[in-house]
């Protein structure tokens, strides 16, 4: 195994992420940039619709709940700045068109749409979008309270891609449970996938624990075989579920779902309600994003592949039900037959 890190054994006594990944004032409206980590923590502003979009596009902002909060508040930002009601719709429609598969974009732009096409007020919209960001907030403290029953003390638990506060508003999702365990005192440790080929393993979820003073070691995909054995756990985030419990994650789940079977580890998908989405029966109807080849071809500003290298880059897999040990939402712990638990 790689070096392992962290800190102090003692946790942080606050709840409290002690970075944001959003900033939002009465003039201003700012995300972290996600592609900076871990090397810079710089923040982007957004002035208006099109720079939320590329800023999506982009993955200086990710994580599905957090797109979806993302993209609310660009619109209310542009409410706030006088965009007429046409505008704003226009805006939604560009926003929508940003990134397929995670269902909370559109979740949240169906309830900013419906608050601008009724004519509201812009402090209604922009109330609305605050809404929707404290319902994921709240959502994710549930979560982390709900997940962590799972976590005994000196547990090995694994995780996939990021899925903390830079991913979620409040805590995040997974990786929230696994912060609210380290909280509690259970001298947990963690492992970290560096999920290529963005690197939101090591760049993002390392970072993220380093900053809560949580022990973690990192692995290369090519590992996960020889490591999965050692876990107690295994929990990892999901940008849709669909009606029987199929799940559209970051690409390398189902394949590290099918290890877990293997090894008989118990492997949980941590997500909001938000990221459910009963209107597709199975995974096979959930759309799954293709990326550009020079995520794959190069490495930072390094070329690492031929130029005209033909590259598959699929941003997302889609694991069965029949893999998923339990589904954990703000309601609680959700176990199979999914079709039923999912529509409580």
């Amino acid at each position: 195994m790689s070096q392992t890190q962290g800190g102090p054994k003692r946790p942080p006594s606050s709840f409290q992420p002690p970075y944001h990944a959003l900033r939002w004032d009465s003039r201003s409206f700012a995300v972290l940039d996600q592609r900076e980590l871990p090397l810079k923590k710089r923040y982007l502003r957004l002035a208006d619709i099109t720079s939320a979009c590329q800023a999506i596009r982009t993955l200086a902002v990710r994580g599905a709940p957090l797109i979806g909060v993302t993209a609310a508040l660009a619109v209310a930002h542009a409410a706030r700045k006088g965009a007429t009601q046409q505008e704003l719709v226009r805006g939604i429609k560009k926003l929508a068109a940003t990134r397929p598969t995670a269902v909370n974009l559109f979740v949240a732009l169906d309830r900013m749409k419906a608050v601008v096409e009724n004519r509201d007020s812009r402090d209604e919209i922009v109330a609305e979008a605050l809404n929707i960001w404290k319902e994921e907030k709240d959502y994710s403290l549930a979560i982390a309270k709900h997940g962590q029953k799972l976590i005994r003390k000196g547990m090995r638990v694994g995780t996939y891609c990021n899925t903390g506060a830079l991913a979620a508003p409040g805590i995040g999702t997974a990786l929230g449970v696994i912060i609210k365990a380290h909280l509690a005192g259970k001298g947990i440790h963690v492992i970290v996938s560096e999920t290529r080929p963005l690197l939101q393993g090591s760049r993002l979820t390392a970072w993220e624990l380093s900053q809560w003073k949580i022990p973690y070691t990192l692995v290369t995909e090519s590992a996960l075989a020889s490591v999965v054995g050692e876990l107690d756990a295994i929990f990892v985030g999901a940008d849709r579920i669909a009606a029987n419990g199929e799940v559209a994650n970051k690409v390398g789940t189902y394949g590290l779902a099918i290890m877990a079977r293997h090894f008989k580890v118990p492997f949980y998908v941590v997500a909001p309600s938000s990221s459910v989405d009963l209107s597709l029966k199975d995974g096979a109807e959930i759309p799954i994003e293709r990326r550009s080849a020079d995520e794959v071809r190069t490495f930072g500003s390094c070329r690492t592949a031929p130029r005209d290298a033909s590259v598959a880059n699929p941003a997302f897999d889609v694991t069965p039900a029949r893999l998923i040990s339990g589904i954990i939402t703000e309601k609680g712990v959700l176990s199979a037959p999914y079709a039923k638990s999912l529509r409580r």
